[in-house]
């Protein structure tokens, strides 16, 4: 398989895996993940496991779509590292809805299995969660207020 070749299986991988977790088909993502992945959310968030991880964003989002804009893929030893970044839109808990919010996902591919995935985004930047709460922002409290 050439460089190229594993570039491409891995950001049909991530991509795959992504659209698995948005529907909700957790025990299909999970089979692109290894068994002792590492999941990381912005604050610090750790998980296990997909479900803890969605069971945690429960009180804070009913939906979150993401859109991809840019994949790159660095080789790292055998591994290979996925960056993508692009833009989340969806509704929080309360169903206010938000649009744009720039992310950047980082996951490293060993063996053709996700065994980091590392998410960065502005959810709290742009108002849409309190930084290291599940609450949206009040007015009062939006940036620009």
């Amino acid at each position: 398989m050439t460089d190229k070749d594993r570039a491409e299986a891995a950001i049909d991988a991530v991509s795959r895996f992504l659209r698995l977790v948005e529907s909700r088909d957790l025990d299909a993502a999970s089979q692109y993940l290894a068994p002792d992945a590492e999941i990381v959310f912005p604050g610090g968030r750790r998980f296990a496991d997909l479900q803890s991880q969605v069971e945690s964003s429960r009180d804070r989002f009913q939906k979150v779509t993401k859109t991809f804009e840019t994949f790159d893929v660095v080789t790292s030893g055998t591994d290979l590292v996925v960056y993508l970044t692009g833009r989340l839109s969806g509704e929080d808990a309360s169903g206010h809805s938000f649009q744009e919010v720039r992310y950047v996902d980082r996951f490293v591919i060993k063996d053709g299995l996700i065994t980091k995935h590392w998410v960065w985004n502005d959810l709290a930047e742009s108002g849409v969660v309190r930084s290291g709460s599940g609450g949206r922002l009040s007015p009062e409290e939006s940036p620009g207020s």
